[in-house]
């Protein structure tokens, strides 16, 4: 039996999915076994798993009509096996020791039920965009998700007990789109979480991205969840909960930011795709033109 599990669930990510799967299949860590829960692809992805799943033995993909991501990965951790479950996004890159080294972690340390790591950020297409700084200890991490931020564990670098995970009632629909925050805190309630201080997964940041796209519903469910789990805990709840949540920016000003960030880190092709971006979107403004021009320029 692989002593680690890594889940997936995707839909329609063709354009990123191949990179996150080899990075997985390249891990120093070779025990494992891979599940990968297609939800309902349209968009030529379950031709990219299941040609994958022909390549390597390990991998193993599930093909579901379209479910959402709390069921679909549900059902690929309810097919797996592993004593520890790593969480893995479909746009995201694992380092090559990730798994090993979360895994050791565990080994060592019984009385924690879930580990993170720090996370390089990257934009769309791979170029780098900073370093996370997430807290580390259990205590840290759970009175940042009492803050309603589900980022404190951060679920594409999470790697799970499966018995804490059980403990805690495995992901939940109640909250669409924020079931990381709800599983974590109540995962905190059975065991303790932590965070590896170096970055092991690059975290790919997108207009796509259900945290761009999904914000607005996750500040609502954060609110409902955190007064949810204090009542829960006889903590007392707070009239106007104020709570830590990340704001994504425009979808000009972002562009723009990756753009300049490109340039800063010498990848000019990038910067360039970016600006273009940028000026169809704001072809009046100012500041689309001149990062276009220092796009062109390469500096």
């Amino acid at each position: 039996m692989p002593s680690v599990s890594v889940v997936m669930s995707v839909h329609n990510a063709w354009c990123y999915v191949a990179e996150a799967i080899r990075s997985v299949l390249a891990q120093t860590h070779r025990e494992f076994e891979f599940i990968i829960a297609d939800d309902g692809s349209t968009d030529g992805t379950l031709d990219i798993l299941q040609e994958f799943e022909r390549q390597d033995s390990r991998l193993r993909v599930l093909a579901r009509q379209k479910s959402g991501i709390v069921d679909s990965v549900n059902a690929a951790i309810a097919s797996s096996s592993g004593e520890y479950i790593a969480r893995h996004d479909a746009d995201d890159v694992s380092h090559p020791q990730r798994l090993e080294k979360q895994a050791a972690f565990l080994d060592a340390n019984p009385g924690i039920v879930a580990v993170g790591s720090r996370l390089e950020l990257i934009d769309p297409y791979g170029s780098p965009i900073g370093l996370s700084e997430h807290k580390l200890t259990h205590a840290e991490i759970e009175a940042d998700l009492l803050r309603g931020s589900g980022w404190a564990l951060p679920q594409p670098a999470a790697m799970m007990r499966r018995g804490g995970f059980e403990q805690a009632g495995r992901y939940s629909n109640k909250y669409t789109w924020s079931e990381d925050l709800y599983l974590f805190l109540r995962m905190a309630q059975v065991g303790k979480l932590a965070n590896l201080p170096e970055p092991l997964v690059k975290y790919r940041r997108h207009l796509e991205s259900v945290n761009h796209q999904r914000h607005e519903q996750q500040d609502r469910n954060a609110i409902e969840i955190v007064r949810e789990i204090m009542q829960q805990r006889g903590m007392p709840v707070p009239q106007e909960m104020k709570l830590m949540r990340w704001k994504p920016l425009p979808a000009a000003q972002q562009l723009r930011q990756w753009a300049w960030l490109a340039l800063n880190a010498g990848n000019v092709r990038i910067a360039r795709k970016h600006a273009r971006k940028v000026m169809r979107m704001q072809p009046l403004s100012i500041e689309s033109w001149r990062v276009m021009y220092c796009a062109l320029r390469g500096r």
